[in-house]
């Protein structure tokens, strides 16, 4: 039996397989310098990989070719898909198309007269002061205009000019189109228009048919044609990545997590749902490790090598119905992300006046400088140049064959090469080191802000909160991020290197329905609120009735998006029949969020949403028990320099595998692990507990 779980992110992709086969272990045991092996109860285990995410010279896809790896058969032969129990992955592959433009080419089908309402949009200015406004690019290549229309009341005023349609679709379908968009005035509510016209598209042969009313449920023309857009133009690229991927393991279960935290079959798996698929495994792993550790107040800190993903916990995951990236609007139910451009592998620059981290990623291809393949500085960069990425302890993954530990070298070089240039522009001069520490601080300053927006800026006195850190680079800035924001610990999982991954092991199969209300709240409204809630449950059954028979426990999940009338700011509250309650819960979120609450105005009901959930079987995780005396302490492997604090310092390195519960270590230290690095600075301590959890505590 294997279980593969698998997060294929910009830089890296991580995975985390769950086996009893003794024969993959044995063989396994043999390259510790590229798995890490876990023993869990019950004769199995956890078996930890990571390689990057572009290869070419190796190999085509990194989640099959990790699987090879793992199973030990080359690339030509066929995986014994026999073995393999479940395949759970997030992906950005339909982010990466949106970021790029890469999507497939899409005809939007809208209201006569609207045809610009999409690329008018808001007509929000981002930058009020900027001169020239620069639109984002259009998802859509044509634009159909339907001679349709039905009144806000549902009474039909024009009906749809099938023939007309059909001789505008067949001219764009005969251009090479095969994705169109349909988004119609009041489809929310009076879809029949959009199906007539869905059944002429599928007559045709487009193959991807994206209908609003399916899409995206609620009200508003534009964030509503936005959605379906997104969904037309993504979900034939996610398709075909799925396919790809389905055909290399045939006959068995393929599962993806969606941007709302929840997995699905791959056959449900669609655009709209995709483009937060990693980051959301992330959040999932943090929230589920933190809560098996004993902490219900969680900030998650995700760094990668690509981007930095934050987010808040407080009981419950936090979801936003709105969404921009990369000038893409959608309003999809996806989990409160905040992300910013810094991570390992952010550029770091010098402008002639200041230091820049950031926004652009040097990625895998051709990564960092010191990843041998002639790449910029970047964040990791400067790491190596303190000391605090020591290359010995490194994956050897790099090279023309993928067997060489980072170059020290050229990073020393560089970094030398940019303080001179520095010092000639600017008249005063750093030691290298110190260029590299001050590009560490912006650096740490950009997530700290990221951080404040999802916490102070809402309320929550972060003080309060454990840190989970985890990505391949979150443990090298973990306190320095504490310190600036004055938080007290930081929790680190022994898979934080690779907790995007585990997430998906960790996650349940969610189904969420959600529809459009626009009433005010009031204890008259309640029997049909039920009656709503009711049709979404029974559409979020049936779907997962479609993934899989099955007799896992089942969570039902009620919530009101309420807000004032005449606003637009959506706060969502637990569904209940009581509508004082519902009432004050709102004030209290809005009080806490925003400073006052406005007694005068009456609540409107913006949406109603139900969630499905159904537990899935998780790894467990094991006790571990110590066997060194109390009294004895962990030894280092050896001492290195590292700077931190404008000095040098003597730091003792760690192997987190030779620490045992009861372990106290003082920075400062870094502790190594097989697929991350921790640093831990001075006025920090580092404590193991018996789950094999790396707690750091702030000394003073």
């Amino acid at each position: 039996m294997l279980k593969i779980f698998a997060d294929r992110g910009g830089t890296f992709t991580d995975i985390v397989a769950v086996t009893n086969n003794q024969t993959i272990i044995d063989r396994l045991v043999n390259c510790p310098e590229r798995f890490l092996i876990v023993p869990l109860p019950n004769q199995q285990w956890i078996i930890v990989y990571k390689l990057l995410s572009e290869n070419p010279e190796q190999y085509a896809d990194a989640v099959i070719q990790g699987v090879r790896d793992i199973i030990g058969i080359s690339g030509n032969e066929q995986i014994p898909y026999q073995n393999i129990e479940v395949v759970k992955m997030g992906t950005t592959v339909a982010t990466n198309a949106l970021l790029e433009r890469h999507g497939d080419r899409v005809v939007l089908l809208i209201t006569k007269g609207f045809k610009d309402a999409l690329r008018i949009g808001y007509q929000n200015r981002p930058n009020i002061f900027a001169r020239q406004i620069i639109l984002p690019t259009m998802l859509y290549e044509q634009v159909i205009e339907v001679d349709e229309r039905y009144d806000a009341q549902g009474n039909e005023l024009i009906p749809v000019n099938i023939a007309q349609v059909k001789q505008d679709l067949q001219k764009v379908y005969n251009t090479g189109i095969r994705s169109c968009a349909i988004v119609l005035m009041h489809s929310d509510r009076y879809p029949q228009h959009e199906q007539q016209i869905a059944q002429i598209a599928e007559e045709i042969g487009f193959t991807q048919i994206s209908v609003s009313h399916q899409v995206s449920p609620l009200m508003k023309l534009v964030s509503r044609g936005d959605t379906t857009v997104v969904d037309a133009y993504l979900t034939p690229i996610l398709r075909r990545y799925v396919n790809q991927v389905a055909s290399h393991l045939p006959n068995v279960r393929l599962m993806f997590m969606k941007s709302d935290g929840g997995l699905t079959d791959a056959e449900q798996f669609q655009g709209k749902d995709s483009i937060l698929s990693g980051p959301a495994g992330g959040i999932v792993g943090a929230v589920q490790t933190s809560k098996r550790a004993g902490f219900d107040l969680v900030i998650t800190f995700d760094m990668g090598g690509t981007s930095t993903d934050v987010a808040h916990f407080k009981g419950e995951y936090e979801r936003q119905l709105d969404l921009e990236i990369a000038g893409a609007r959608m309003r999809v139910p996806v989990l409160a992300i905040n992300t910013i451009a810094a991570g390992g592998g952010s550029i770091l620059f010098f402008d002639g006046s200041s230091y820049r981290v950031g926004p652009e990623s040097a990625g895998s291809n051709p990564g960092p400088a010191s990843y041998r393949r002639g790449g910029p500085l970047t964040v990791t960069d400067a790491n190596v140049m303190l000391g605090k990425i020591q290359p010995q302890y490194f994956p050897a993954v790099f090279g023309s064959e993928g067997k060489l530990p980072l170059d020290k070298e050229i990073v020393i070089q560089k970094f030398t090469q940019l303080a001179e240039d520095i010092a000639s522009l600017t008249g005063n001069y750093r030691t290298p080191a110190q260029v590299a520490s001050g590009f560490i601080s912006i650096a740490v300053e950009n997530m700290a802000n990221a951080i404040k927006k999802i916490s102070l800026q809402r309320g929550y006195d972060v003080t309060q909160y454990v840190l989970c850190c985890f990505g391949g680079a979150g443990g090298q800035v973990a306190c320095l991020i504490a310190d600036t924001l004055g938080m007290k610990q930081i929790f680190l999982h022994p898979f934080a290197g690779v907790l995007s991954a585990y997430g998906m092991g960790l996650a349940d199969v969610r189904v969420t329905k959600l529809t459009g209300v626009e009433h005010p709240l009031n204890q008259s409204l309640i029997p049909h609120l039920q009656q709503l809630m009711a049709s979404l449950e029974d559409q979020s059954r049936r779907e997962l009735n479609k993934q899989q028979e099955t007799k896992l426990e089942e969570v039902v999940v009620k919530k009101v998006n309420l807000k004032y009338e005449g606003n637009n700011s959506i706060i969502t509250v637990d569904f209940t029949l009581d509508v004082a309650f519902m009432q004050n819960n709102f004030e209290n979120e809005h009080k806490s969020r925003y400073g006052f609450i406005q007694t005068e105005k009456p609540l409107i009901v913006e949406s109603i949403s139900v969630e499905v959930i159904q537990k899935m079987d998780t790894p467990e995780e094991p006790v571990i028990i110590r066997q060194r005396p109390q009294q004895k302490t962990p030894q280092p492997v050896e001492i290195v320099q590292m700077f931190t604090e404008q000095k040098w310092h003597d730091t003792p390195v760690y192997l987190r595998e030779h620490l045992q519960p009861g372990d106290h270590i003082n920075g400062a230290a870094i502790i190594v692990e097989k697929i991350s690095t921790i640093v831990v600075e001075p006025n920090w301590k580092a404590i193991l507990t018996e789950r094999n959890h790396l707690i750091l505590q702030r000394l003073v």
